[in-house]
C-alpha cells in the first residue's frame, strides 16, 4: 500500500474519506480531521502569528508574499525521511496552505526521489469532486473515488430538492475575512444557491475579493454568514466587532433581523473536501430553519448576538 503525506486540510480528509487513513505518514500542522491524525508527524509551520488579530495576519500574510518569502515552511529532511509514495498538495491558493513550489523546493535535493506529487487546484464544486478522483487514481483506487463521488453529489442533490421547494430565497453575504472585509468566492455561492439563497456578493469559481463596507450595505442582505479562513466559531466571534462596532452594522436587514450568524469556517466551508456537505448542511439550516434541524447548530454554527 502507498505511504502518503498529506500537505493541506482538506486532501487528509479526502484521503481519509477514500479509506486509506492507516497509509497517511505525515501532514500538515493544519490537519485536525479526523481528530486521530494528530499523531502523525506535522511537516509544515506557518511564518506568522496566527493569533493575532485578522487585520494583523492580513498585513503580515500580504507582506511575505510581496517579499516572495511564502507564508508556509515544509520540513524538508522529516519529509525526506518518511519517504512518502505520494504526497498530495495544492495550488489554489498561497495564503491556504503549502504551496506546489514550496514542495518542489523541499524535495529538489532528492536524487531518489519517486514520490509522486498531487496538487490540487479546487476553483468550483466540479473541481473538488475532480480532485477526489484524482487523489484516488494516484493511490491506485479509482473506483473509490467515483464511488465516493457518487455518495457526496447525492447527498447534496437530496438538500437542494427539498430547498427547491422553499416559498423564499434569502439574500446571502459571506463573509470569509472580517478586517479587511472579504466575502467568499470559489465554492460558497454554489453552496448558497443549492441550500436556497442568493448571494449578491461572491462570484462562483472566483477567488474571494475583498469588499468595502459600503458595497455590503448597498447589497444589504437579509442574512449574513461568517465563516473566516482558519477560525472556528470562538475565534471569529473574537474577531466580529471589528464589524459590529461600525456605526452603520445596526442598518443592516440582517442584524435588524436578527439574521446574523458565526460558522466554523476552518471546520467547513474552507475545506474544499467530503465535508463541504456538512457545509450546505449548514447553510440549509441557517436559511431554512423551519424546514431543515440537522444538528449542526452549536458546533457548526451559532447566532450571533452583540
Amino acid at each position: 500500500m502507498p505511504r502518503v503525506v498529506s500537505l493541506i486540510a482538506s486532501a487528509t480528509e479526502i484521503v481519509t474519506a477514500l479509506g486509506f487513513r492507516d497509509e497517511l505518514v505525515g501532514r500538515s500542522h493544519e490537519c485536525d480531521f479526523p481528530a486521530d491524525v494528530a499523531t502523525l508527524p506535522a511537516l509544515t509551520e506557518a511564518k506568522l502569528d496566527a493569533t493575532r488579530p485578522s487585520g494583523a495576519i492580513d498585513r503580515e500574510v500580504k507582506a511575505l508574499l510581496e517579499d516572495a518569502l511564502g507564508v508556509y515552511k515544509v520540513d524538508a529532511e522529516a519529509l525526506r525521511v518518511l519517504a512518502p509514495d505520494v504526497i498530495v498538495t495544492q495550488t489554489q491558493c498561497d495564503v491556504c496552505a503549502v504551496s506546489l513550489a514550496d514542495v518542489e523546493r523541499a524535495v529538489a535535493s532528492w536524487t531518489d526521489c519517486t514520490a509522486k506529487i498531487v496538487s490540487l487546484e479546487p476553483n468550483a464544486l466540479a473541481d473538488v469532486w475532480a480532485d477526489i478522483t484524482r487523489v484516488a487514481e494516484a493511490l491506485g483506487a479509482p473506483a473509490r473515488g467515483e464511488a465516493l463521488v457518487r455518495d457526496l453529489t447525492a447527498r447534496i442533490d437530496a438538500i437542494a430538492a427539498r430547498t427547491a421547494e422553499q416559498p423564499s430565497r434569502p439574500r446571502v453575504a459571506c463573509i470569509e475575512w472580517i478586517e479587511p472585509l472579504m466575502v467568499a468566492g470559489n465554492w460558497v455561492p454554489e453552496l448558497v444557491a443549492l441550500a436556497g439563497g442568493e448571494d449578491p456578493l461572491g462570484t462562483p469559481g472566483a477567488h474571494s475579493p475583498y469588499l468595502d463596507f459600503a458595497r455590503l450595505a448597498s447589497a444589504d442582505p437579509d442574512v449574513i454568514v461568517t465563516m473566516p479562513c482558519g477560525f472556528d466559531i470562538a475565534r471569529t466571534w473574537q474577531e466580529m466587532p471589528a464589524l459590529t462596532e461600525r456605526a452603520d452594522w445596526q442598518d443592516l436587514r440582517a442584524v435588524r433581523d436578527g439574521r446574523v450568524f458565526v460558522t466554523d469556517g476552518n471546520q467547513y466551508f474552507n475545506r474544499p473536501g467530503p465535508r463541504l456537505v456538512e457545509s450546505l448542511e449548514i447553510l440549509a439550516e441557517v436559511l431554512h430553519p423551519d424546514s431543515f434541524a440537522i444538528g449542526h447548530e452549536g458546533t457548526g454554527w451559532v447566532r450571533y448576538a452583540q
